[in-house]
């Protein structure tokens, strides 16, 4: 009969055209996932930027504008996570073990990247092989803070006030750049106080404010609207940069007379796992580099003690080994022993 046969036709021609579909979506579908693979249509999902310190620091005030931005910008949320603790290496162990999609991202430090390697022993990551870089994202300015209400009113009557009281003396750091600055003041002023560890800006900064520290050695960004408000004095920088915020406070160089103290900042760069695609990494980097040039941004960030710097991954990369080479000859000259 005609009718049978013209119905096996198109049922024929039916499973060759869903076999064809098939075959399609099946390679719309492929192309579709290398493109997520090489950075293409990068993100379609939720991204997260681990800050190892607690909420209130310049790492994590710097990575939530950052996500912000990108979140306004990608249409996809970009969330931060934080998690103190061993001087970053646990957030930094951690996204080191992370798949390398571009969907973890680390708020790495010069503690992350460079003095954990230099003083820690048996470190659960590898500052080079375990991670990408994106860019360097800041270089801020460290302050010598104590309570305007009963603390020194400079540096010399703070290195006084330690000598007339041997031994009595607490100072406060949360990373072991600040404490490291600590260190190299206190043995080249001479001094005998006590170092109490803190785990970030904000926990140090509330040591000072209560006296269970008499000064403290930390980033700007957290101290400043306390000195503002009169509740800290700031009493030297530990840099030579201009710092706009505060255009009347000297180097802690200059002010104690130890050349060693000339600049000891902290920075700031943002890292993914290793093996992340170079187009996903590329296109983060020219998001910040983006973000910063956006005046309203950078000076926001100004006002909070946080200097603006972008960079290549490259130039990052070389950054990161030329800190590296620095600081392992600082303590091999200077015979300081973290533990």
């Amino acid at each position: 009969m005609v009718v049978p046969r013209l119905i096996l036709r198109f049922a024929g021609c039916l499973r060759v055209l869903f076999a064809a579909a098939l075959i399609g979506m099946l390679a719309s579908a492929g192309a579709s996932a290398q493109r997520i693979d090489d950075g293409q249509i990068y993100p379609n999902r939720t991204v997260r930027i681990i800050v190892p310190f607690p909420p209130g620091g310049p790492t994590d005030i710097l990575a939530r504008v950052l996500a912000q931005r990108l979140s306004e910008v990608w249409g996809q949320p970009v969330v931060i996570e934080n998690l103190p603790g061993a001087n970053t290496a646990i957030a930094a162990a951690r996204v080191a073990k992370m798949p390398p999609d571009g969907y973890t991202l680390l708020a790495a430090m010069d503690v992350t990247l460079v003095l954990n390697p230099i003083t820690a022993r048996n470190l659960a990551y590898d500052p080079l092989k375990d991670f990408a870089p994106i860019s360097l994202a800041s270089k801020n300015t460290s302050l010598m803070s104590v309570r305007a209400e009963d603390g020194p009113r400079t540096v010399k009557e703070l290195i006084a006030r330690a000598k007339g009281s041997p031994g009595k003396l607490n100072y406060g750091a949360g990373i072991l750049t600040t404490r490291l600055a600590g260190y190299l003041f206190n043995r080249e002023a001479g001094l005998e106080v006590q170092y109490i560890p803190y785990n970030g800006s904000a926990p140090t900064v509330q040591g000072l404010l209560t006296g269970a520290v008499d000064y403290i050695i930390d980033g700007a960004a957290t101290s400043l609207p306390l000195v503002h408000d009169g509740k800290l004095r700031a009493l030297a920088k530990l840099n030579s940069r201009p710092l706009p915020a505060l255009p009347d406070v000297r180097p802690l160089a200059a002010e104690a007379g130890i050349p060693a103290l000339d600049d000891i900042s902290t920075w700031i760069g943002f890292v993914a796992p290793a093996g992340t695609p170079r187009r996903v990494i590329d296109k983060i980097q020219r998001e910040i580099a983006k973000m910063y040039a956006d005046p309203l941004i950078a000076q926001k960030l100004e006002k909070s003690g946080i200097s603006a710097v972008s960079s290549t991954p490259e130039e990052f990369d070389a950054f990161v080994r030329k800190e590296l080479d620095r600081w392992g000859q600082v303590l091999k000259d200077s015979g300081i022993q973290l533990n």
